[in-house]
């Protein structure tokens, strides 16, 4: 070889993620991809005078990480400076919530929002010792009686509001919820401040949208924060009008126009692919066919930083905030009452059908948000009718959570090419909770990573951020230990994962969902340098050890954009 290498990485444990999932010492990278990979003898002939060398001393080298489900603009407007933090363990109790929001109108001009998300009642110490406690109004009104509060729970499905939203909303003991919504009230017919679903948006539409420059500064910040993590690439799954009331409207089209603005500037230091979201939960194929109206990133934008290439609809919901569509009855959590089937959750199959084929046939992936058994059923069903009315080679559609997906679902999945998005993080913070839900023997079936995986379909894994943090490592420890977060039970035994389908599930098999992975997504030559260096060596690290491992540096295009303080490079 006569080349010489701008960057070279040597004396470490470089896992290439490739077919053979090959172990090397070293690499070398050159004008912003990988030179090449081998010995640390092997790559040392590639060094020249200029050529910056980085000791590794043992640490690990992988792919750099795709999140393959991330909200990152949202997450970081629900973040501050933008939003209170009131997820666990920054706070531990409806107290500590108080307090925060108390703090915040100190600086808050009286009438003007106030905002926060992560709340959850799982580790509320108040409602953990009462049982049937739950968030209250009240509890937010001594302390912001002069400003509205609209608190968004972890999973954005529920929203907490003070006195002073719900006058703002008109929200009185004789307004009807809107349709797939509820307006929780106490035992004297007043409402709680807690509003679900369809119903968040009474309140949500009234607090003052983010410009396209906060977006932009959120969305630095995002990617910031990613870089610390190792995170190179994400997948933005759902951004156009049907996001518009969808975690403080961080999903609206607004949101796609600062991704494009940063793009064409050189200003977006991560690869990006993003679901377009024409329609809204339960919207319709003439929703989709409408919201796709000149809905797309521009010809000028460079497709290896920001791309959109599919689009995403909603087939049923998400315990325990909202009602899956399910085969056999289970306890809805939130109020002790029997889910039959989740009808009121699931759309109707010929309208899921239609959107689905809609989609398909103006050329787009398809990324489908659905949860129940019977949901899942229903979606690959029209996946294939769609491909059959409208034949396209390897469209690459997939489910998006696929919490109970069947056997005979993940079969016919991986027969036609198809994929599945989970999030099994999510196992580590909820497992007793869906216990109580869905009964143990389903709950260990939850997220069967491994099924789909010996199925034969290519598993990708993302956080959902903001609903789970942007923390692979936690999801890689999640889907080998299967431990529940409270307890350390072990939830699904039979679904623990390797560390290789693990990691596969953070590195090729989301640049396969992005139709990336000729160019990226492993460590092989000609590849894009995007890099992750671990502090320390994952393969000889107990899985229960790996979320502590720090990311020492990142590396996007053979630059490096994260350098741990303290962290050797």
């Amino acid at each position: 070889m006569s080349k010489t290498a701008d960057l070279i990485l040597t004396g470490g444990d470089v896992l290439t993620v490739d077919d053979a999932f090959s172990v090397a010492q070293a690499l070398a990278v050159r004008d912003g991809r990988i030179l090449a990979v081998g010995s640390d003898e092997e790559i040392a002939a590639l060094a020249g005078p200029e050529t910056r060398v980085v000791e590794l001393a043992g640490r690990t080298v992988l792919p750099g990480i795709n999140d393959s489900h991330l909200h990152g603009a949202a997450w970081a407007l629900t973040r501050p400076p933008f939003a209170l933090d009131i997820g666990h363990p920054t706070v531990e109790s409806i107290a500590d919530i108080a307090d925060a929001v108390r703090r915040a109108t100190d600086g808050t001009p009286p009438g003007q929002w106030i905002t926060g998300l992560g709340w959850d009642v799982g580790y509320l110490r108040e409602c953990r010792a009462e049982p049937g406690r739950r968030p209250h109004r009240h509890d937010l009104d001594d302390v912001s009686p002069d400003h509205p509060v609209c608190l968004t729970d972890f999973s954005g499905h529920m929203v907490w509001a003070n006195s002073a939203a719900l006058r703002r909303a008109g929200i009185t003991r004789a307004t009807p919820a809107p349709e797939g919504g509820v307006i929780e009230v106490d035992d004297a017919g007043e409402p709680t401040g807690i509003l679900k679903e369809t119903a968040q948006a009474l309140v949500q539409k009234l607090v003052p949208p983010a410009s396209v420059e906060q977006r932009k500064e959120a969305i630095r910040t995002a990617v910031a924060a990613l870089h610390a993590e190792g995170i190179t690439s994400y997948t933005e799954p759902g951004l156009g009008p049907g996001g518009a009331e969808i975690l403080g409207g961080g999903l609206d089209t607004a949101t796609l126009h600062a991704y494009v603005e940063l793009a064409r500037a050189g200003e977006l230091a991560a690869r990006v692919r993003v679901l377009l979201l024409p329609a809204p939960m339960g919207g319709s194929a003439a929703e989709v066919t409408a919201g796709l109206d000149g809905l797309a990133v521009p010809d000028d934008v460079d497709p290896r930083r920001l791309a959109a290439i599919g689009v995403k609809v909603f087939a049923d919901g998400v315990p325990p905030n909202e009602t899956a569509w399910m085969h056999d009855p289970y306890t809805d959590g939130a109020n002790g009452s029997l889910c039959v089937h989740g009808a009121d959750a699931g759309l109707q199959q010929a309208e899921l059908t239609e959107m689905i084929r809609v989609a398909h046939a103006a050329g787009y992936q398809l990324g489908v948000h659905v949860t129940g058994d019977r949901a899942i059923d229903a979606v690959v069903d029209a996946f294939v009718a769609a491909d059959e009315a409208h034949p396209r080679a390897d469209a690459r559609h997939y489910v998006i959570h696929g919490d109970f997906a069947s056997p005979l679902s993940l079969a016919r999945l991986a027969a036609h090419g198809y994929g599945i998005n989970m999030n099994p993080a999510i196992k580590w913070t909820i497992a007793d909770l869906m216990d109580d839900i869905v009964g143990s023997e389903r709950s260990d079936y939850q997220w069967p990573v491994r099924s789909a995986a010996e199925a034969g379909i290519a598993v990708c894994v993302g956080s959902d951020a903001p609903i789970t943090a942007p923390d692979w490592r936690r999801g890689v420890a999640a889907m080998m230990l299967r431990e529940s977060k409270a307890t350390g039970r072990v939830s699904g035994a039979d679904q623990r994962v390797s560390l290789e389908t693990a990691l596969r599930a953070y590195t090729c098999h989301p640049a396969r969902q992005d139709f990336a992975e000729e160019w990226k997504g492993t460590i092989e030559p000609g590849k894009v340098a995007d890099l992750c260096v671990l502090g320390g060596d994952l393969r000889a690290t107990d899985p229960h050890d790996i979320p502590e491992l720090p990311v020492d540096l990142t590396i996007l295009d053979g630059r490096v954009v994260h350098a741990r303080r303290g962290g050797a490079g």
